[in-house]
This record gives C-alpha cells, structure tokens and sequence, in this order.
C-alpha cells in the first residue's frame, strides 16, 4: 500500500529523516516509534504531502504521491493529531461530516455515516451529535477526531500521537477501541508514538527510528525477542522485556479448554479468552495460585490456564 524509497527531509542543514526505506502493507498497522525529534512525525506527514520531502521517492498503490493531486490524495487519508484539530464552532455531526461533504455524499448518506461512525466508537448519536467540541471530555474529542478520520471511508489512515495527551485509563480504553476497530475495518495505518507499550500492543509492525533512521523494522514479537541494537534494547526496557512479550499474546492461545463449559466456583477469580499472558500473571500472582479458570462472556467456565504455560513463553 505504501512504500518509502530512500526518504530525506532537511530543514535547512539540519536532517530530520535521513534516507530512510520502509514498506507498509495494505491492511497492516504500522507503529513509528522512538524519542523525541527522531524522525517519525516527520514521515508521517510526509506520505500525505503535509511536508515535501526532500530527496526519495512516496509510492501509495505504486503511484508517487508528488503526481497525485494533493487534495484528493488526502482525502484518501484520514488523518488523527493529538490536539483533534476540530472546529470548535461546528456540532460533532458537522465535524466528522467534513471530508463526505466534501466529497458531495448526498445529506442523508452524511447522516447515517455519521451515526454510524458514533456508534463504532462508543459515542451516542441521539446526544452527542449535537454537542459542540467544549462540550466533551478529552477522550470523547479524541473519538470524534478518529470517527472524522474515518468519515470518508479512506483506504490508509494516518496517526500522528492521537492518544498523547489523555491520562492513562483514557488512553487504554482508545487503545482497546483502536485494535476493535482495525478488526473490523482493516485499515492501512500508520502510528506515531513516543510510547513502546503503546507501539507493542497496537502495531503489525514496529519501525524503531532514531536520528533520523529507521534502526528496526520487524513484528513485536520479533523486536523483543531480538533488538537490533542497545539503542533499542533500553526503549523497549530491559528489565521487563518478558513481561512485555506476555502481553502479546492471550489467554485463549493457551488455554486447556474444557469439552463443555462448566459452572465456575462462585469464589473464583476468572480470566477472559481476549486477556493477556501478562494480565493472567498477575492475576495468578495476586491470588497466590497456579492456574485460573477462563470464563465466557455468559460466565461459564471454558477452560483453565496455568502458570507453567505463561512461563513456556519466553524468549
């Protein structure tokens, strides 16, 4: 879907992505990660022309971006910043209407993509169309940023910190809706983050930049098992590396599942299939046990986990 060809952005002497080669496949999430001023908000917004490159080629379905006009290549993008960038004299159904207005979507296609978008992002069309961008919480503005992203139905979105400035049970429920999401929609994305947990819960794939290079690009998975550098063994953390990689994988990948669904002992803590390894752990340690009972959405037992099977995974 999007390919990065020997990428170079100068601000003036100074070069703030340095030649830099990265392919995006349709569908997957692509997380840039790294410090402050290394690069990645930079080649963000290179691939939808926010700023010129300086040397390189940005292939988007094999086309170079530079021979597509701008307006209608961004329209193909949805693009989610921390602030949200919403008008703040416009409804939230104005708001996220934007790009199928547009796009000239006849009204009434406007108002059921917006309430289905309000809906897909746990927000209430009968009361929250109408409210203005003042009128809702950080994390509620931050939906409505992502909904708009979406409005036009755009084949690659582009997110550049969306979830920075929300506290942090905020930031983990968007995280949650984000991954809800790309399930069901599929979207070429591209992730910008300071954040490594972040990067490793969301992301296909992780490009680690640093000074302006992209020092390792590879799964998560692959990315804690084998860091490229020192540079990126201390982002990743090295102290918690394993409980890192517990956190990729979930309950229901190694659970013993029962023949049929059992009635749980009513004095027994219980995991979900979607919980991680890690939450599992602890869960175990808090309850000083060597196994727990996984449960069903309708509270039945399903199976059980054990301690000895999260301790299998391991680098």
């Amino acid at each position: 879907m999007i390919e990065l060809k020997g990428i170079t952005r100068r601000f003036g002497k100074t070069v703030a992505v340095d030649g830099i080669d990265l392919t995006i496949e349709t569908g997957e999430v692509c997380v840039l990660v790294g410090s402050s001023g290394c690069g990645k908000s930079t080649t963000l917004r290179m691939i939808n022309r926010l700023l010129p490159r300086s040397s390189g080629e940005i292939l988007v379905d094999g086309e170079d971006v530079n021979d597509i006009d701008p307006q209608a290549l961004r329209l193909n993008m949805g693009y989610v910043i921390q602030s949200t960038g919403l008008f703040p004299h416009w409804t939230v159904a104005r708001n996220i209407g934007l790009v199928p207005d547009l796009l000239k979507w006849p009204a009434r296609r406007r108002e059921q993509r917006v309430n289905e978008l309000l809906t897909l992002l746990g927000l209430d069309p009968e009361t929250d169309a109408a409210r203005f961008p003042h009128q809702l919480s950080g994390g509620q503005a931050q939906r409505v940023g992502v909904a708009r992203a979406l409005a036009g139905d755009p084949n690659i979105l582009l997110m550049d910190e969306p979830f920075g400035a929300l506290d942090a049970i905020t930031r983990e429920l968007l995280q949650q809706e984000m991954l809800r999401i790309q399930k069901q929609l599929n979207k070429t994305t591209v992730f910008v983050t300071h954040d490594i947990d972040e990067a490793l819960r969301l992301a296909t794939r992780i490009a680690v930049m640093d000074q302006g290079q992209i020092i390792q690009h590879d799964t998560p998975e692959a990315i804690l098992r084998q860091p490229a550098s020192a540079f990126v063994e201390n982002l990743l953390g090295r102290g918690d590396r394993g409980l890192k990689l517990l956190a990729l994988r979930t309950v229901g990948e190694v659970m013993e599942r029962h023949p049929e669904p059992r009635r749980p002992a009513s004095d027994t803590t219980g995991l979900n299939e979607a919980d991680s390894l890690r939450v599992a752990l602890s869960a175990m340690v808090w309850e000083n046990v060597t196994q727990l009972p996984v449960l069903s959405k309708a509270g039945s037992e399903v199976g059980i986990v054990k301690r000895e099977q999260l301790l299998q995974v391991r680098p």
